[in-house]
């Protein structure tokens, strides 16, 4: 009889020999632009903390001064209730996205599959951008809704496929997207999207993990950005990665907001956020709102990096963000690319299948403001050097 043990192991092995294996390992600082990995000193690009807010002095101070209320919420905020320091912050929250209500989640992981899952049902027809996120895709599947999956931006196989479900009777669609994509650093077509959602009577969601406090006025989003903030029935953010603490949001109409309140189940079952993170939020996005210059200069630093690469024969896709890809396609040639780069003191990362298509693999470039410019400019020079002596130019 074959025992767990050895189906799992056997598991394994398959994950290692196509080389897609993946392993933690311990490191230091890893919100500042230099990182100690093994006793070794690496340049970090591989941190979401965009604007560098992770380590503000600021923000570390809200979640001292939070943590007097407590060490944990203790409980679901169904159960316990929640704090004034909370409810402050989730009106905050909205009037910053320009909607009714917000609500706080535990993670952007949890707030899309919470939502998604608690929005449709099997009488439901949902729309997703093939490179979404992995908790749009579990949240859809978990909901039980008709789904269908449109090329990455294609608006065209987009519309085809609105006909196709109206031309079923389908009648309770909802379009969802990323807004910024996190291993593409492109940004969704919102105008097309929200025009495509009027047109067909559909609902649009979208996910700016990677958009908030980066883009638009005050860092308040993609869909600020693209002046379509208000046509967006609901926003998805974290504060993990531009803000540089932890936990999610969801911002829309006060009476989707009650809703998920009362159906989403990973926020129904989930013990709230701590006190030390809610002040920590709450410090950070005044940060964020005060921060024009900050992204600015990551904007800066990352249009300079992605010409630099380019420049050189490198592909690094559509990116128009401080999210930069640099494509090789081979599972083992992103993996020892990165290797590489490791040994000459810069950290980034290999992303392969699943996390990326098949024949998509890269390494994953992420820039801060806190970067400096010789810090940028060593990277370009390594990594250029490097994608020469592997053939990968």
């Amino acid at each position: 009889m074959i025992t767990w043990e050895q189906v799992i192991q056997h598991r394994l092995d398959e994950v290692r020999q196509q080389g897609r294996e993946r392993n933690s390992v311990p490191i230091r600082s890893a919100s500042q632009p230099v990182v100690e990995c093994d006793g070794k000193r690496l340049l970090n690009f591989a941190s979401n903390n965009y604007l560098g807010l992770a380590g503000h002095p600021a923000i570390i101070e809200g979640e001292r001064q939070g943590a007097l209320h407590g060490a944990g919420a203790t409980a679901s905020r169904l159960v316990i209730g929640y704090t004034e320091e909370t409810q402050s912050l989730e009106k905050e929250m909205a009037l910053y996205k320009g909607t009714e209500s917000a609500l706080l989640f535990p993670s952007g992981y949890a707030a899309n599959i919470g939502t998604l899952s608690a929005l449709l049902h099997r009488g439901s027809t949902v729309f997703s951008d093939r490179l979404n996120h992995a908790s749009i895709v579990d949240g859809i599947r978990l909901s039980g809704a008709r789904s269908y999956r449109y090329k990455h931006n294609d608006m065209n196989h987009l519309e085809h496929l609105l006909k196709k479900s109206a031309s079923r009777g389908e009648t309770q669609r909802l379009i969802v997207t990323d807004a910024v994509f996190s291993m593409d650093g492109d940004q969704a077509p919102l105008r097309d999207l929200v025009t495509l959602k009027k047109q067909y009577g559909a609902a649009l969601i979208i996910d700016d993990a990677h958009g908030g406090g980066v883009l638009g006025p005050q860092g308040k989003g993609t869909a600020h950005h693209h002046g379509v903030a208000e046509e967006v029935d609901v926003h998805m953010g974290t504060f993990s990665k531009a803000f540089g603490v932890y936990g999610a949001y969801i911002a829309g109409q006060h009476t989707w907001m009650r809703y998920l309140e009362n159906k989403s189940r990973s926020l129904i079952y989930t013990t709230h956020l701590p006190p030390a993170l809610i002040g920590g939020i709450h410090a950070s996005l005044n940060e964020v709102k005060q921060s024009d210059s900050l992204r600015k200069h990551v904007l800066s630093l990352s249009n300079r990096f992605r010409l630099r690469l380019q420049q050189a024969g490198l592909d690094t896709g559509h990116s128009n963000t401080p999210i930069i890809p640099l494509i090789v396609g081979k599972d083992q040639l992103a993996l020892r690319y990165s290797q590489r780069l490791a040994e000459q003191g810069i950290l980034s990362v290999a992303i392969r299948p699943p996390t990326v298509p098949d024949g998509k693999a890269r390494l994953r470039f992420t820039l801060m403001a806190s970067h400096s410019d010789a810090q940028v400019e060593e990277a370009c020079i390594k990594i250029i050097d490097m994608g020469r002596t592997l053939g990968v130019i």
